[in-house]
């Protein structure tokens, strides 16, 4: 079986992508172990000092969750 090309065509590619770094916000919310604040927070400076403009922190989750 050959797969077919189905890379968009450079005509009709978007001039901007925005890239969101959501890990501290899914990723640190589905750990079993409560992870400390100056964890969290060194983690997102690591984040933000590799470049990534934007960073999602937090979200608000039902407890009942």
């Amino acid at each position: 079986m050959v797969a077919k090309n189905t890379a968009v065509p450079p005509s009709s590619s978007p001039s901007f992508v925005k890239i969101v770094e959501v890990g501290p916000r899914d990723g640190l919310q589905n750990e079993k172990q409560i992870i400390p604040t100056d964890v969290k927070v060194a983690l997102i400076n690591r984040l933000a000092d590799a470049g990534l403009s934007v960073v999602e922190t937090t979200s608000f989750v039902s407890p009942k969750w």
